[in-house]
């Protein structure tokens, strides 16, 4: 009688753990599909530069996690660009992911894998007779974020609650990091990877798109930055306060 006693409390737990596997499963995809479905959203919502997408990056990396989050940009960016194809498509469905992995890899600490991906693309970026040529302060920002990367992580903690007035501090760092490394995504693309071939006849032609486009992205990343914090700051206490609420999710 005893060990059928113990066998119904091994089962009743196998269940109680299962159930509860099964449901935080089911939150998870729930929050990746409407993050995906938002992302979709905004894109077709005209932004000062691209689109709204772009001040949803940081905020979907932080809370779904990079697995999550890199997923739900994914799915997000390529039904946007399913229902409203454009040429230009590759770079989006391929940079905001990584725009939203990289704020999603910092908040797990995991900063040695973004310091990797920026050196990777930069790297690639300066080894190009292209990328050579072309003014260093069109990519200021990307430099500057990459000298960033290891503080922003240890800045990560104040993303969880731990001290409410370092929040718009974290969140300033990491959304930054976050939307330059959606634009270092798209030169690396243009650049090192030759999409330019695609787009342009010669250089020179080059040399203006990226200048005049170098000049608005400073303006895009001060807006994404200002975005996140007077919209994800309050967003992240809001769920801070949820105990039974945790994020990253993955």
């Amino acid at each position: 009688m005893q060990n059928q006693g113990n066998i119904k409390k091994g089962s009743l737990r196998t269940v109680v753990r299962f159930g509860g596997v099964f449901v935080r499963k089911s939150v998870d995809i729930g929050l990746m599909s409407i993050f995906a479905a938002l992302h979709s959203v905004l894109y077709f919502l005209p932004g000062p530069w691209r689109s709204w997408t772009m001040y949803l990056l940081p905020i979907e990396g932080i809370i779904l996690g990079p697995k999550l989050g890199f997923a739900a940009a994914f799915i997000g960016s390529s039904i946007a660009r399913m229902i409203k194809p454009t040429p230009l498509w590759m770079f989006g469905v391929i940079a905001e992911p990584i725009g939203v992995l990289v704020p999603g890899l910092l908040v797990k600490g995991r900063w040695k894998l973004v310091l990797s991906i920026y050196a990777i693309m930069l790297g690639a970026y300066f080894a190009h007779p292209f990328g050579r040529s072309l003014p260093l302060w069109t990519i200021l920002d990307i430099i500057f974020a990459f000298i960033l990367i290891y503080p922003t992580a240890k800045m990560k903690r104040y993303l969880f609650g731990e001290n409410v007035k370092l929040l718009p501090i974290a969140l300033i760092l990491t959304s930054f990091v976050s939307i330059v490394a959606d634009s270092l995504a798209r030169v690396f693309l243009l650049v090192p990877a030759g999409l330019h071939t695609l787009f342009f006849e010669d250089f020179e032609e080059l040399f203006f798109v990226f200048v005049l486009g170098a000049a608005g992205s400073y303006v895009e990343d001060l807006l994404v930055v200002i975005v996140s914090v007077v919209v994800g700051a309050p967003l992240l206490v809001a769920l801070q306060k949820i105990k039974t609420f945790r994020y990253p999710l993955t």
